[in-house]
């Protein structure tokens, strides 16, 4: 509260001070109840005021009087204008500075308070005296807000925000995911956080240092704002340990930032009071650069941040990049894929989850009880439980509030299924409440008509600001357009409110949420009278664009039926153009060969793509948006844990759906305990014809009953494509219900079983398999299968012709059990893919293994990794693949091979013309069999020469390039410094490279010489495909470390750089946001 701050003692103050009452009570006027609050009145004083005075000035003009009786020589300027300013009334306080500047009247302040020109402040001081300036406006500013401004009731404090966090690691895309032992890893590293604290334990986050830019992000309405809000406050009061760590914390609303605006000027706009005279943006500026790393910048909505200032060379992206500021540490909020990674390589990626389940129940206590209605908590948990879709909203902060609401207000209008009717009714509501107030009629259909109008006129204002990435409306832009503001502001729908910029003062209107934004503008464009001209009136030019306005247009699709169609049927278009290119295989969860980028980047926008249309269909379930949805998909894939609001858009989809229309493959992933509750209230009817790949991952069938209901699910869907269900805790009589159950699956192509099976459980898949003939992928990593559990399943794989994957990666067969196997590889000519990796192999039982390998003249991709071959094993593998030119992905790694070894592969070579992966790490090979193997590499293949023939001059394709490994990983503890310099010489002549492995985990370090670090940076900008660089077990002079971190942060694609803490050079700059250390 103000009372008393400022205070200066002088009594002439008290008299001067009611120069200015005239001019407050003008412009206070019938908000002197906000400013009776903020002076400290109580509320029986306030009631007293309103009683005895006729009108709202006289009232003003009342209060201001009671408050210098009460407080004497305390009624001071500084205090006033700070409760102006607490009750949100800063147009006042600038006309107040402006008159205090006009007149000769001179406010005092204490000594050394900022303002004063004093030349003896210290660096020191000056900073201590911006840390109070920033805290004491934080907490002005922060601790309390009002989430719903046409209710002036209900206020929140920060300390009861509730948030979940979720960590995605940022390794996860680059694990070997064909391993079963990494996939379940992979997906079990999700983790939980209790707040950002836990992001400095490394056991959390993997990282050994700690992060330097952490990226939250989350859907609209998650709560990212009000999160980075707490963490601002909670930051300078030092409660938590990202405070401690950086206790000069800066929160900056990116929507405020403007063009050219410089970062100091960002601090100086937002992040203190104007009151605080004496710091400026020189001051700022000198703050930052003095005590860089105790800095942390809280950028809040990145999405929101208008495009002129998102380009290369702005403040923010400088920022972000480590041009600016590098030692500093940054939290930036966004809603996902609104392209932060495009300047920085984020240490931690975050995503907001909203509310915590248990502390749903506990905000809607705090609501009905500030509204005085707790008995409405218990009958809204009741009916929130048999609504699946409200059940699936109350995570969200903004929704679960707008439920609250809608629920006070009438019952019998919370039931939608729908966010469009969801907001139809709030809008409603809110025009209900101020119909009631205004003496308005109501009519029984629609709005009042004046109410109609400006509330279009609104949605077409709020249109245009999307279209420039605005959330804000300037009030004189709104004037110009003739729009009754000053009825919407009645209505609670904007806000007014005073620009936070010093240098570009306005006043502007803002939504009470960016998604009343889309609302309102998706309400406009679905009333636009020529729906053909949607497309041009929502600038829908790519997808990437549509997924830019995904909830715009998902608001428009759900007010109006022919503006769903319209929409959707550009959508389509579009699909058709930019998509055309993927194939279904493209969608697999894991690939055994490397993926071109430009195909991943496809189906990550693909599967946003598929995200967006079937949030459309849950908006108009009806018969056109249905058919021009199925025209768009050609693949369906959901991840049903993580998108719980689409199961009923998907359920419909299917049901409805021509059998003609479905699509290519549907692919549905889970990994709870409720998957098969998700499962069967999808699957309620048959749905013959329907291509489904089901991946349960981690998901415990602990008993056969609950087998039994995937089984009766399954039934429903008779062409069951692909079924993958690794890590299952699967128990004989479970697998026993499963195996039955194939008897309904006869289609099925893909079956992962990986986990615990045992021998036992192989007794128990053989009986099955005679079922499922058109078998063509199967995954038996880690069941602990010995060779009595192989000699068993062997003879029963004789039928599964069309076998083309096989992997039975970790388990204990040897080479007895190798010899059941070898048996039967020959009958499988269609094999593309073989697993062996650790399954006991010796050198003698490579003898046996190569004959048969020489007859799957079609495989592309062979893993022996981790099996103890040696020298006279490899060399009995590279005697055949002259007879296996297919051959893209070859696995060595940890084979006991030496240079010996490498010398009969490197003479095979030349005939893998298609060789893409070559991993021969952790071996015992030497400098000379490294280097040579990279010689023999860097040659073109005889495809290459014809090609490309001798006079060519194109640098990237000529003849002494190869242009087709894209990852080599040659990390062996034989390999010295002077190897590697070799390996660094020759490197530029593989272009392709994305992923390259020098170094072993190993001790003592291989040693770099600068010259040689220096090579490897000059080869660096002549792999332009690189993406990962493995040095752990490598140390450099300083000099060379720095020249290959520099060479890595510059390259626009490498974004993974590992070393090794121990060959850091003592004082080495290690904030490259690349290296990983």
């Amino acid at each position: 509260m103000a009372e008393g701050h400022g205070a200066t003692g002088n009594s002439g103050e008290t008299a001067d001070v009611r120069k200015y009452f005239y001019y407050i009570k003008e412009k206070v006027s019938s908000d002197w109840k906000d400013l009776a609050f903020h002076l400290e009145f109580e509320q029986p004083d306030i009631d007293n005021i309103d009683g005895r005075n006729r009108d709202d000035k006289s009232r003003c003009m009342d209060l201001l009087e009671e408050w210098v009786k009460r407080n004497g020589e305390r009624a001071t300027i500084e205090v006033l204008m700070e409760a102006l300013s607490e009750a949100t009334l800063q147009n006042v306080v600038d006309g107040l500075r402006k008159k205090l500047r006009e007149m000769p009247f001179q406010v005092s302040f204490p000594v050394g308070a900022a303002g004063t020109e004093s030349t003896s402040l210290t660096g020191v001081n000056q900073t201590e005296m911006f840390q109070k300036s920033v805290k004491k406006y934080y907490e002005l500013k922060l601790s309390h807000f009002k989430p719903l401004i046409w209710n002036d009731k209900f206020t929140l404090t920060l300390s009861d925000i509730f948030t979940q966090l979720e960590l995605i690691p940022g390794h996860e895309k680059h694990l070997k995911t064909s391993e079963a032992h990494y996939r379940s890893e992979s997906m079990n590293q999700r983790k939980k956080l209790k707040s950002l604290d836990d992001l400095f334990k490394p056991g959390i986050t993997g990282l050994s240092t700690a992060p330097r830019c952490i990226l939250i992000e989350g859907e609209a309405g998650g709560g990212k704002t009000t999160f980075l809000s707490k963490e601002a406050l909670d930051a300078v009061s030092q409660k938590t340990k990202l405070g401690r760590r950086h206790d000069i914390a800066l929160l900056i609303r990116l929507r405020e930032v403007r063009e050219g605006e410089p970062i100091e000027e960002m601090v100086w706009d937002q992040c203190v009071p104007e009151t605080a005279e004496g710091i400026d943006v020189r001051s700022i500026r000198a703050i930052l650069q003095r005590n860089e790393s105790r800095v942390l910048f809280l950028l809040d909505g990145y999405d929101e941040l208008q495009s002129e200032a998102r380009v290369a060379g702005q403040a923010i992206p400088k920022l972000l990049s480590g041009k600016l500021y590098p030692n500093s540490m940054i939290v930036i909020t966004s809603r996902p894929s609104a392209g932060v990674q495009q300047y920085t390589r984020p240490d931690c990626h975050i995503h907001i989850m909203g509310f915590s389940e248990e502390h749903v129940e506990k905000y809607m206590d705090q609501y009905f009880t500030v509204v005085m209605k707790q008995e409405l908590t218990k009958t809204l948990v009741e009916h929130i439980e048999d609504n699946k879709l409200l059940k699936t909203l109350i995570y969200t902060p903004m929704f679960l509030m707008l439920l609250c609401l809608l629920w006070e207000e009438d019952q019998n209008i919370v039931s939608t299924g729908t966010m469009t009717g969801l907001y139809d009714n709030l809008l409603t509501c809110l025009v209900r409440k101020y119909c009631k107030r205004e003496g308005v009629d109501m009519p029984t259909e629609g709005l009042p008509r004046e109410v109609a109008k400006s509330l279009l006129q609104l949605g077409k204002l709020a249109l245009e600001a999307l279209l420039r990435n605005e959330t804000l409306l300037d009030l004189t832009e709104a004037e110009r357009e003739k729009l009754d503001w000053e009825l919407l502001l009645k209505l609670g729908v904007v806000s007014l409110e005073d620009s936070s910029s010093r240098l570009h003062p306005r006043k502007r209107l803002n939504f009470s949420h960016k998604t009343m934004q889309e609302f309102l503008a998706g309400r406009y464009v679905a009333h636009a009278p020529v729906k053909e001209d949607i497309a041009k009136l929502l600038q829908l030019t790519s997808i990437t664009r549509a997924l830019e306005l995904s909830n715009l247009l998902q608001f428009t699709c759900g007010c109006d039926s022919l503006a769903a169609k319209a929409v959707m049927e550009e959508l389509s278009n579009l699909c058709k153009k930019e998509f055309s290119h993927l194939q279904p295989d493209d969608f697999k969860s894991f690939h055994q060969i490397p993926v071109k980028p430009e195909i991943e980047k496809s189906v990550e926008t693909y599967e946003r793509f598929i995200l967006l249309c079937l949030n459309i269909l849950n908006e108009r379930k009806e018969p056109a948006v249905l058919h021009a949805v199925s025209g768009a998909l050609t693949v369906i894939i959901l991840y049903l844990d993580e998108h719980r609001t689409l199961h009923t858009a998907l359920k419909y989809y299917l049901e409805n759906i021509q059998s003609s229309d479905l699509p290519d493959r549907t692919i549905l992933t889970t990994r709870t305990s409720n998957s098969v509750q998700y499962l069967e209230k999808i699957f309620t009817t048959p749905i013959p014809g329907l291509k489904l790949d089901l991946r349960l991952e981690d998901v415990p069938f602990d008993s056969p009953d609950k087998m039994a209901r995937l089984v009766s699910v399954l039934k429903n869907v008779p062409c069951v494509r692909a079924l993958d269900m690794p890590d299952n805790m699967l128990e004989p009589s479970s697998l026993q219900e499963l195996v039955r159950g194939f008897s309904h699956m006869s289609l099925l192509e893909e079956l992962d079983l990986s986990g615990d099976l045992g021998d036992a459980g192989m007794k128990v898949l053989l009986v099955g398999l005679s079922n499922i003939p058109h078998l063509a992928v199967l995954f038996l990593d880690s069941v602990d299968m010995t060779a009595v559990g192989m000699s068993s399943l062997a003879p029963c794989m004789l039928h599964l012709v069309r076998l083309r994957e096989l992997c039975i990666n970790y388990n204990h067969i040897g080479d007895t059990g190798l010899e059941s196997l070898t048996a039967v590889l020959p009958n499988f000519t269609a094999m593309q893919m073989l697993g062996l990796e650790r399954i006991g192999i010796s050198s003698t039982g490579m003898g046996t293994l190569v004959p048969a390998l020489r007859q799957l003249t079609r495989l592309i991709k062979l893993d022996i990794s981790e099996n103890d071959i040696g020298d006279p094993g490899l060399e009995s593998l590279a005697s055949i693949l002259h007879h296996l030119t297919a051959m893209k992905v070859l696995e060595l790694w940890s084979t006991g091979i030496s240079d010996r070894g490498v010398s009969a592969l490197i003479k095979a070579l030349p005939h893998l013309v298609d060789l893409q992966v070559l991993n021969v790490r952790s071996n015992n090979i030497g400098d000379s069999g490294i280097v040579s193997l990279v010689q023999t590499l860097c040659q073109p293949s005889s495809l290459d020469m014809e090609q490309n023939p001798p006079r060519c001059k194109n640098l990237t394709t000529a003849p002494h390039y190869n242009t087709t490994l894209q990852e080599l990983w040659i990390g062996n503890k034989g390999v010295t410094g002077v190897g590697l310099s070799r390996v660094a010489q020759l490197i530029s002549a593989l272009p392709a490279l994305a992923k390259l492995n020098m170094s072993d985990h190993r001790y003592p370090l291989a040693h770099l010489s600068d010259t040689a670090a220096m090579a490897l940076a000059e080869a660096l900008p002549r792999l332009p495909a690189l993406e990962w660089l493995h040095l752990w077990g490598i140390s450099m002079e300083p000099a060379g470390f720095q020249a290959v971190v520099q060479a890595a942060e510059e390259h626009p694609t490498l974004n993974q750089l590992y070393y090794a803490r121990e060959g850091v050079p003592e004082g080495a700059d290690t904030t490259a946001s690349c290296l990983g250390i």
